[in-house]
Order: structure tokens, then C-alpha cells, then sequence
């Protein structure tokens, strides 16, 4: 076994020691469990890492003559970020315009989940989105909008539970060409 993926693996020794230095009783019946939990859920929630793009993609890309943008709005994100490992969560829209080929619509969200399932900042994983799905596809051009509320910025520092972050990646057609990002932007709207 890999340094690394052993390490993985024993990650509910050093969540056991976390929980202790935090003053708590790590044998009391609420945390005895605890860090397996807790293990178990990193696994899941970092599971992008252990992911690829041919693994996900798996052959659904299919001719076709369409050249009219496809828009997959409200795909959920979960994920973590990377500088206090507190999840931020929203939503994400993704549009392309088709060069011959269309991928299968459940292929867009688990390449949105591959990244999302990582240590992320939310400008790196929208960026990665969007480069993913234009090599995937060979489109003629990719669009993705990401809005999210991190809680590392709703439950310490400034505290502001209101606040949305929204980033944007234009690739192709839809940083070239005004008419298509305006379209884009306009059906992305609730």
C-alpha cells in the first residue's frame, strides 16, 4: 500500500487526537465512534482525488449534428475548502456548445462532483470544471457559473451568513463571442 493511500486509512487516529486535544473525553459514549465516523465521511467527501475523467466519461460521448447550447442549471456542490477544511455548498451551471459530440447529461454532474470532492477553492474548481468538460467534449466553447455560501466565512471570521460568492469561467465560443455569454448568462438566471 501507498505512504499516502496508508496513511488515508488511519486517518481516525489522528482524528482521535484532535478530538482529545480539544479537551474532550474521546471514551465517552457521543465520540467513542467518532473517528471512524469521521473517516469514513473524508473518504466520501474527498472521493474526487481517487477519481478520473475517462473513468467518469466511460464512452458517453455521442455524434451529433446539434450545435445549439446545452445548459445543465443547479447542479448541487458540496465541498471543502482548503484553507479551514469547512465545507461550502451551491450551485453550479454549466453550458456548452457542441462540435460534433454531446456527452451524457449525468457525465456534466459527476465531472462537477470529481472536483467539488476535493480541497478546493471555489475560483480553482469552476476553472477545472470548465477546461474538464472542453477537453471532454472538443466543444466550441464551455461556460460554468458557481454560487456558494462557505461557511468558513459564515461560521468564523466576519460571520456573515448572508454573503454568496459567484465565479465564472468563459471558455471558447462563450468568452469570444458577447451574443453567447449574454444567452448563457440570461438562461442561467433562477
Amino acid at each position: 500500500m501507498a505512504a499516502g493511500l496508508r496513511e488515508f486509512y488511519f486517518m481516525k487516529e489522528h482524528y482521535k487526537q484532535i478530538i482529545a486535544a480539544l479537551g474532550e473525553d474521546i471514551h465517552r459514549d457521543g465520540l467513542r465512534d467518532t473517528p471512524q465516523r469521521a473517516e469514513t465521511a473524508m473518504q466520501f467527501l474527498t472521493q474526487g482525488y481517487h477519481q478520473s475523467l475517462e473513468s467518469i466519461v466511460n464512452g458517453a460521448l455521442f455524434a451529433s449534428d446539434s450545435e445549439e447550447m446545452i445548459i445543465v442549471k443547479d447542479v448541487e456542490i458540496y465541498s471543502l475548502c482548503e484553507h479551514h477544511l469547512l465545507p461550502f455548498l451551491g450551485k453550479c451551471h454549466v453550458a456548452y456548445l457542441p462540435k460534433g459530440k454531446i456527452i451524457g447529461l449525468s457525465k456534466i454532474a459527476r465531472i462537477v462532483d470529481m472536483f467539488a470532492r476535493r480541497l478546493q477553492v471555489q475560483e480553482k474548481l469552476t476553472k477545472q470544471i470548465a477546461e474538464t468538460l472542453m477537453e471532454a467534449t472538443g466543444a466550441w466553447g464551455v461556460g460554468v457559473i458557481i454560487e456558494a455560501k462557505h461557511l468558513c466565512m459564515m461560521m468564523r471570521g466576519v460571520e456573515k451568513q448572508n454573503s454568496t460568492m459567484t465565479t465564472s469561467v468563459m471558455l471558447g465560443a462563450f468568452r469570444e463571442d458577447r451574443k453567447t455569454r449574454a444567452e448563457f448568462l440570461s438562461l442561467a438566471r433562477p
